[in-house]
């Protein structure tokens, strides 16, 4: 298990990361989501050691970064947004080169280095120079360093970017694979891929995190305020009359005529988005009303997201805090001690 407390990170007098905090768990796949500037970056080379930290606490399986950072660093593999290349090297030469620095023992490195080679789908250009390979070999060549010494934890950074449709495809397949014998936490800006493979998500924007769950959590907890969408042919008056006066059918958003008596509805629910909907067309039939289309707009990861990252933080300052806290002790000290003395005023 990762473990981040209380993560904080200035540059200058920029807050990037703000007294952030949640855990990594094994044989877990997490999704680490944000805007551009968010801090996901930040937070990412903190967590891996790669830049220091200016306050909170890293662990990895109990090890301290800042205290070890050498045997904590030894559980991490680790893909930055840029991948960490040498452009003058050859595919193979360069992971031999990263075997080295990770200290993949001499007997074991060839065996290690074909493993990566083959999972990654890169044997066709080990003998190039990086320098010539396309974006998305050379993310490939990236994410194979990351897993040369089979790392417990793997921290992947836009892994997929530059990648064509087929080998996206191919990347989540290995990051559901990974989840078998490693966790794997990665950032990424395409939601559907996060909503495929991850089990638990982290939004943050602005340096706060802003929801930390599983994706079927979010999308319920977000379930209030759906749009049922209906699609009538008949009188447009008495639809729009019984959609209205049907329970649960908080609002009439919109109705757009689309001739020949048809008639399309939005409308706004609060309630069982499957009990409005199935009373609205029990109506609607009894009434002569054609039904041509119903569904219902249900909340998605993107939706989520977007409320989230839009939401202000409510934050307590340090002296409101402090006032609270006085507050709090005048109160106690109030009070009497002895339960007898209480009843007795």
């Amino acid at each position: 298990m990762i473990t981040i407390e209380n993560l904080t990170k200035y540059y200058g007098k920029n807050r990037a990361v703000n007294d952030i905090s949640f855990t990594i768990n094994d044989n877990e796949v997490l999704g680490f989501l944000g805007p551009n500037g968010a801090g996901k970056s930040t937070t990412m080379n903190m967590i891996t050691g790669y830049l220091p930290m200016s306050a909170g606490k890293v662990t990895i399986n109990g090890i301290d970064i800042s205290q070890n950072p050498v045997k904590a660093k030894r559980d991490i593999g680790y893909l930055p947004e840029i991948p960490p290349l040498y452009p003058d090297m050859k595919v193979k030469e360069y992971l031999s080169f990263c075997a080295g620095l990770k200290n993949i023992p001499f007997g074991k490195k060839s065996d290690e280095i074909e493993r990566v080679m083959d999972l990654l789908k890169i044997k066709d250009v080990k003998g190039k120079l990086i320098r010539n390979l396309s974006k998305g070999y050379k993310q490939r060549v990236g994410f194979a360093q990351a897993l040369l010494g089979n790392p417990k934890f793997l921290i992947l950074d836009e892994p997929t970017v530059g990648l064509d449709p087929n080998q996206v495809i191919e990347v989540r397949k290995i990051i559901r694979d990974l989840k078998k014998d490693h966790s794997v936490i990665f950032s990424s800006h395409i939601l559907s891929e996060v909503s495929e493979v991850c089990d638990r998500v982290v939004i943050i924007n602005k340096g706060d995190i802003r929801a930390i769950d599983t994706i079927e959590n979010l999308e319920s907890t977000f379930s209030s305020g759906l749009v049922l969408h209906i699609k009538t042919k008949g009188s447009k008056s008495t639809a729009a009359s019984i959609i209205e006066l049907t329970e649960g059918v908080s609002e009439l958003l919109d109705i757009t005529d689309e001739g020949n008596d048809i008639h399309s509805f939005t409308v706004q629910l609060d309630g069982d988005a499957d009990t409005i909907r199935n009373s609205v067309m029990t109506e609607l039939i009894k009434n002569n009303i054609t039904i041509l289309e119903i569904f219902t707009d249900k909340p998605n990861l993107e939706s989520v997201f977007i409320e989230l990252i839009n939401r202000p933080v409510q934050k307590t300052s340090l002296k409101e805090l402090l006032e609270q806290m006085s507050a709090e002790d005048s109160k106690a000290s109030a009070e009497p001690e002895n339960p007898e003395e209480k009843e007795e005023n």
